[in-house]
């Protein structure tokens, strides 16, 4: 009987592989340090910056920059450019997973995964590296989940599960160390922080709320279905 490539064990290379995708879609290694070429948004980089307004200030001019899309720009050109900004990041992300795929990743994270995120998503465990790059990047997870999905990997139900668990607070490592964390910096007037809590219990709410989100999606689709099947057997 022949063997597919699914189901075959994986070695220690798909699992040297598998850990290797984990971190580098992480952002752990994010930085300017050396080790950032082993992190998928320092290697997918960003677009220069544009003169976007001249202002006096004394006898010195000095000017804002802003994205290569400009400022307000709207409709389909607009439209147009943002999605310009999109592309690279899902061709990096899909062509990275096709190499990581041939050295076994996908299989050995279906292997290791799937009996944690079975019961704790409803999902199978070759999500694992979209569900990592989803922390990261919504460009990355949206790619990763579309590439399992034309694939046959997840059906329309566990489709739906994960885009929930992705659409609340995406890509949350990114946008809360960018934006969340400078909240932590802030003193009362006592001297003591203002903020009474940590970075990490933070993340780990925003983590442990996700999971909730999709398991409510996860009811709702068992819900929506036994009431179908209920009229259709009244019918």
């Amino acid at each position: 009987m022949d063997v597919t490539p699914d189901d075959r064990k994986p070695g220690p290379v798909a699992y040297f592989a598998l850990a290797f995708a984990a971190v580098f879609f992480s952002g752990l290694l994010g930085g300017k340090e050396w080790y950032g070429v082993f992190d998928f948004t320092t290697l997918n980089g960003a677009f220069g910056k544009v003169v976007s307004g001249v202002s006096q200030n004394g006898e010195t001019l000095k000017t804002t920059t802003s994205a290569f899309r400009g400022v307000g720009g709207n409709g389909a050109m607009d439209g147009f450019l943002f999605a310009l900004g999109l592309i690279p990041a899902v061709m990096f992300a899909l062509g990275m997973i096709n190499v990581l795929e041939h050295y076994g990743a996908l299989n050995a994270a279906r292997r290791l995964l799937t009996p944690l995120l079975r019961p704790l998503l409803g999902l199978p465990g070759t999500t694992g590296l979209a569900l990592i790059g989803s922390l990261q990047s919504t460009d990355v997870g949206a790619s990763l989940t579309r590439n399992l999905a034309d694939e046959g990997q997840l059906d329309e139900n566990e489709k739906d599960v994960f885009a929930m668990f992705q659409f609340s607070a995406g890509a949350m490592i990114t946008n809360f160390f960018s934006s969340g964390a400078i909240l932590f910096t802030l003193i009362a007037a006592d001297g003591s922080t203002a903020v009474p809590t940590s970075i990490g219990m933070c993340i780990l709410v925003m983590f442990v709320m996700k999971i909730v989100g999709a398991n409510l999606m996860r009811l709702f689709i068992r819900f929506t279905q036994k009431k179908s099947a209920a009229q259709g057997a009244a019918q």
